[in-house]
């Protein structure tokens, strides 16, 4: 990753000292997103845009860090062997992502369950999974399905189900400018899939209250 140079102070007078704006290096997000700002019609030198080129390129990295994600290494062996067959369900998992359309974010809750066989994982690595996949430039379906497929890899689970309920600022800020419309998808794997009874069991104790 391409570092800004560090910032440097020079003496105006004595006691004085007088900060330089830092130069964002060549071909960096930071140097890209000075031009942005420019084109848009603002002065990037200005006291309150300074440093937002520099900030923009700290705060993409963060909320695209799941490209850097291993999964393997997220569970990290916290698989354990149970003699449990009943559905397992961590509800109300919140999360933040990007829309791959706009780069605007979207955000809402994931409910994931798994019907165990003879594996179950620990319970604080399925949020840690969410995170994985939302800290991506992402749409909401291939994220839905991505938790899914990866529990199904790592458990062999009988079934998984997952259900995502976000709201996207691509719909509220722009277009059609609708600001409490949710959109809502589901990923349906195993037993969930094939079997109604299952498959309406686990969506009844994901919307109990």
């Amino acid at each position: 990753m391409p570092r800004n140079k560090a910032t440097a102070k020079i003496v105006k007078s004595p006691g004085e000292l007088i900060e330089m704006t830092p130069t964002p290096a060549p071909g960096s997000i930071a140097a890209h997103m000075e031009s942005v700002i420019r084109q848009l019609g603002e002065d990037p030198t200005r006291d309150g845009l300074v440093n937002t080129p520099q900030r923009i390129e700290k705060a993409l990295r963060y909320l695209t860090s799941g490209y850097q994600a291993d999964p393997r290494k997220i569970v990290n062996g916290a698989l354990f062997e149970v003699e449990y067959d009943e559905v397992v369900i961590v509800r109300d998992i919140e999360f933040f992502s990007m829309c791959e359309h706009h780069m605007l974010p979207f955000y809402g809750k994931v409910h994931v369950a798994y019907l165990p066989n003879k594996k179950v994982i620990g319970l604080s690595k399925i949020p840690r999974l969410v995170d994985a996949f939302a800290r991506r430039l992402q749409i909401q379906e291939r994220l839905t399905q991505q938790i899914a497929q990866t529990i199904q890899s790592l458990i062999a689970p009988k079934g998984v189900a997952v259900v995502c309920q976000a709201r996207h600022f691509c719909m509220m800020m722009r277009g059609v400018e609708k600001q409490h419309s949710d959109a809502v998808t589901s990923a349906m794997l195993g037993a969930f899939r094939e079997h109604k009874e299952t498959r309406d069991e686990v969506l009844a104790l994901m919307n109990h209250r």
